[in-house]
């Protein structure tokens, strides 16, 4: 004998959001937030930038962090396309970019002249 059982729409819709969470988990994949993509890290440490070559696609950010404890910093692109300036980066800061525009772009630092972080945005 078969029994049936009766659910509302909201414990269906209930069920269904843990089967998808179940299968996101068994599947070892991760589930994105609406913020996007976690950011690229770049360091900058002992006058250089940590990775110097980044290959990213178009749209995607960069988070340049000054990881020395005494050091300033002060990142920035300057091209015919895409221009950014960190300004003044001091001990432990964070600056965000993203990378709108396609193309080959270096990074400098506007204290430390030999910095030098190459960007390829596909």
């Amino acid at each position: 004998m078969t029994r049936r059982v009766m659910m509302s729409g909201k414990q269906v819709r209930l069920s269904m959001a843990v089967l998808a969470a179940a299968l996101i988990l068994t599947a070892g994949g991760t589930a994105r937030t609406q913020q996007g993509p976690t950011p690229y890290v770049i360091s900058q440490r002992g006058r250089a930038f940590n990775p110097n070559f980044l290959s990213i696609k178009q749209g995607d950010t960069v988070r340049i962090v000054n990881d020395d404890g005494d050091l300033l910093h002060h990142a920035y692109v300057e091209s015919d396309t895409f221009n950014f300036d960190s300004g003044d980066q001091l001990p432990g800061s964070k600056t965000d970019v993203v990378f709108s525009v396609r193309g080959k772009f270096n990074v400098l630092c506007g204290i430390h002249p030999k910095m030098k972080l190459i960007v390829v945005v596909k």
